[in-house]
């Protein structure tokens, strides 16, 4: 089981904007969520671990391999999903996977075919192999995504954003075949979905203007605050105001009318009532500090 160690990345482009901050996580086997705004170096971060760019400096190692100078060997250890996945619309699934494999290396005919078959399968697109990827739904081509990303048996895989956009049915269908896999492989959740990192991972990081803000396991993260999130139903000109006296971390509107959530040790008084923490809450009291 290898475990990905990144340690003291950093990244700035050219435009000034630092990206990655001196980054350091610890990924274990299993399914790893990464959370965080858009724009707070998630995809940056992926990216530079699937070998697609470089960092400034740091270091990324899986179990014994250089990730920053054995690219070749990462690249065969490798599935990445990114955000944008482009598939070519006039092939069929089962002819683009054929022929993708043939790119990763699976040679053998044979054992190609069987290959495509397995994971035309595992991904439940079987029954539509033959239909070409145009006429596909966003659901499908993202679990056609999931098939690539398998061809090479790989150690590591890395999905981007893969549920945006998924109606309900297509995110459970993508939630079970992302936890089968996570029994065996480390796999990376990089996303901006709550939801998908509370039901799906067993770690997690929150990431904010390229630094690591949080870690640990979502559940017990959750539990860390429970029982000190209040909130209270305000007036939209009282917002400011709260926010100067209590440590607000989030605010909503209900019926037209804003609702404010805090984070406090004891129980504030002046009207606010005892709510339920969530993962939402974790989240907002990291992003909404920084």
């Amino acid at each position: 089981m290898s475990t990905l160690r990144i340690q003291g990345l950093s990244k700035t482009y050219t435009n000034g904007v630092k990206a990655l901050n001196n980054v350091s996580l610890d990924i274990p086997t299993g399914l790893f969520g990464l959370l965080g705004p858009n724009g707070a170096g998630k995809s940056t971060l992926m990216r530079t671990i699937a070998t697609l760019q470089e960092p400034d400096s740091g270091s990324i190692t899986l179990g014994n391999t250089n990730v920053l100078t054995q690219k070749d060997e990462v690249r065969r250890a490798l599935g990445y999903l990114p955000q944008e996945f482009g598939v070519y619309p006039k092939i069929s699934a089962e002819s683009l996977l054929n022929h993708l494999a043939v790119l990763k290396g699976i040679t053998d005919k044979k054992q190609r075919k069987e290959i495509v078959s397995v994971l035309l399968h595992k991904t439940n697109l079987y029954e539509k192999r033959k239909k070409n990827l145009g006429g596909y739904s966003g659901g499908m081509k993202q679990r056609f995504g999931i098939a690539q990303a398998l061809l090479a048996n790989p150690k590591l895989i890395i999905v981007d954003e893969p549920t945006a956009g998924l109606d309900p049915a297509e995110r459970n269908r993508f939630y079970n075949l992302l936890s089968e896999l996570g029994e065996n492989t480390v796999v990376i959740l990089s996303t901006h979905i709550v939801d998908d990192v509370k039901e799906l991972c067993t770690s997690m990081a929150i990431i904010n203007h390229g630094e690591v803000l949080l870690t640990g396991n979502p559940h017990r993260l959750i539990n860390e605050i429970d029982g000190k999130i209040y909130q209270k139903t305000i007036r939209k000109e009282e917002l400011e105001d709260y926010h100067k006296d209590y440590d607000v971390i989030a605010n909503k509107l209900l019926h037209g009318k804003p609702v404010i959530q805090i984070l406090s040790e004891e129980n504030p008084g002046d009207g606010f009532r005892p709510a339920q923490a969530g993962l939402e809450d974790v989240y907002f009291s990291q992003i909404f500090r920084a």
